[in-house]
């Protein structure tokens, strides 16, 4: 290609294909075949009158080369846009979803770009069906190109005809569930305007549900009546239980084996119930649950649970029972709420101290909020998550408390290579009696999901024998950029501070260090290398390990 035309290049490159292992008298019989190609690859990005000349070179003496067809093109003068003329008739005219942000090119001055034209043309196209404007057709849609002057103009004249409707949905029979929890899938009126994101969330969060291994939508407008689309799902059951089984590693608490047993469906209206357990040095625990789903069943639930976790970490020993319920529910602007209330006994020893034991009814408030481009590997976002509880010795409580703890996480790309990610927790317990609150509601700070260079929980108040307690405040923050330097791989530089205290003026400690993160297809494993800038806390060369979504 004569000049600097890489775009035609490549485009005439891909139309011939191989020619490779062809004699020389082959390549001189493909030699128009190849030319005729390369004038289609070049008239399709608006290069109408190329000079092509072509030769085959013969390899000489005794190399072992094969023979070459080389085609020199010179382009010529582009074909340019002289007129766009698109119109949108009928009522779709009206509908800013339909007439919004269609492609802008080929626009009038450009090198007439065969793909551009048919991407538009389609795209005009592809959003009537989305929006259901299924009588739409193209009353005008036309290319006109002079070769000779060089020009092209474009005219697509696009009638919409009348938007279609959503009408009932119907369940065929076989699935095994009550209508009325089926119908609480459906986010939608019969009688609303026809959109394809509707159809298609109905079906993921039938998907979703756990109750099916199988969902068949269907809302062809083949089936319409005076514009109203029937609704009919077709439902696969999926087998009522399984069993999983993984295992972990992370520097704060080592391998660990989780487990779960999980029975998907009880009953025809859509009950669950399910076991788990982990299992490793530090910490052991084993819980159950049962849950009863409510209006949306996608969002909204009510959870039974009961649990047992033995602990065993640094200077601190707990074994924590626990029975409660959470009421989980979806709000309008996204936010997620849950009311929570529940018994706890434990028993706990800090240190060489003695033996003590707790009992407290804990009603408790959350609000959480995650928004992400994507579940497993988001490249921007955020995460903001609020929770509070408490007790009272008139309520079946040994000590009144009252717990906060507030957590907000933001990522954000630039450039598709470097990351921002920032993390901050605040947390604070108001009580009467501190030293009766027992290990799991005090605050402790350090590790891998905290402040890096820091052994886990070890940054606390420590008492006359350097005893780690707990704190009544956690605060730490965290920012770290990333930068990606191959597929799915990426380096970390980071800083940390933060501390588990008594008083908001007690000094923090300061983590720095580098890291490699893998984006694995089960999410991102981190590694890190990280420095405890204080020695006066405990802060020295570290290696962290973890895994998890990163918001």
């Amino acid at each position: 290609m004569e000049g600097d035309y890489p775009q035609l290049q490549d485009n005439a490159e891909a139309f011939i294909g191989e020619v490779e292992g062809r004699s020389a008298n082959s390549l001189r019989r493909y030699a128009d075949t190849a030319e005729a190609q390369v004038e289609n690859a070049l008239r399709a990005l608006g290069y109408y009158d190329p000079v092509i000349r072509w030769e085959v070179i013969e390899p000489s003496g005794e190399q072992e080369e094969p023979a070459r067809l080389v085609l020199t093109v010179q382009p010529g003068e582009p074909v340019r846009v002289r007129s766009r003329k698109v119109e949108i008739e009928g009522p779709a005219r009206e509908d800013s979803d339909f007439t919004a942000s269609l492609p802008q090119k080929p626009s009038e001055g450009d090198v007439l770009n065969h793909g551009e034209y048919n991407s538009l043309r389609q795209t005009i196209q592809n959003r009537a069906s989305r929006l259901g404007y299924f009588d739409g057709r193209f009353t005008t849609r036309t290319l006109k190109v002079d070769p000779e002057k060089r020009v092209a103009d474009i005219t697509l004249i696009y009638r919409s005809g009348e938007r279609y409707r959503l009408g009932e949905v119907s369940f065929r029979e076989g699935h095994g569930f009550e209508e009325q929890l089926l119908e609480g899938f459906v986010r939608f009126e019969p009688g609303e305007i026809f959109h394809a994101d509707k159809i298609a969330r109905l079906n993921t969060d039938l998907s979703s549900s756990g109750y099916f291994s199988g969902v068949d939508v269907n809302a062809s407008p083949g089936n319409a009546e005076d514009g109203v689309i029937p609704v009919e799902v077709g439902l696969t059951t999926r087998p009522p239980r399984s069993v999983a089984a993984g295992v972990g590693f992370s520097t704060d608490v080592g391998p660990r084996l989780r487990a779960n047993w999980r029975e998907h469906w009880v009953n025809p209206m859509g009950h669950s119930r399910g076991v788990e357990t982990e299992l490793s040095v530090p910490r052991q625990n084993l819980s159950t649950w049962y849950q009863l789903p409510l209006d949306p069943p996608m969002t909204d639930s009510i959870r039974l649970s009961a649990g047992y976790q033995r602990e065993e970490i640094e200077d601190v020993e707990s074994e924590l029972l626990t029975l409660g319920q959470q009421w989980k529910h979806q709000l309008d602007d996204g936010w997620r709420q849950v009311a929570s209330i529940r018994w706890e006994g434990e028993r706990f020893r800090i240190g060489d101290g003695d033996r003590e034991q707790s009992a407290l009814l804990l009603p408790g408030l959350g609000y959480s909020k995650l928004h992400a481009d994507s579940p497993l590997d988001p490249s921007r976002g955020y995460r903001i998550q609020f929770d509070m509880t408490g007790s009272h010795r008139a309520a079946l409580s040994s000590v009144d408390i009252f717990h906060v703890n507030f957590l907000v996480k933001g990522l954000y790309t630039l450039a598709d290579n470097h990351r921002f990610l920032t993390r901050f927790q605040f947390g604070g317990v108001a009580t009467n009696r501190f030293s009766d609150v027992p290990p799991s509601l005090r605050f402790f700070a350090g590790g891998d999901q905290s402040v890096r260079g820091y052994g886990y929980e070890t940054l606390s108040p420590r008492d006359d024998e350097d005893v780690a307690v707990g704190g009544r405040f956690v605060m730490v923050g965290s920012a770290e950029y990333q930068y990606q330097f191959a597929d799915n791989w990426r380096i970390a530089a980071f800083v940390d501070e933060g501390n588990a205290t008594d008083d908001l003026t007690d000094p923090l400690a300061t983590g720095a260090g580098l890291g490699i993160r893998w984006i694995s297809p089960v999410g991102p494993l981190r590694l890190d290398i990280a420095k405890g800038l204080d020695p006066e806390f405990g802060g020295e060369w570290r290696i962290h390990f973890s895994m998890g979504p990163e918001l």
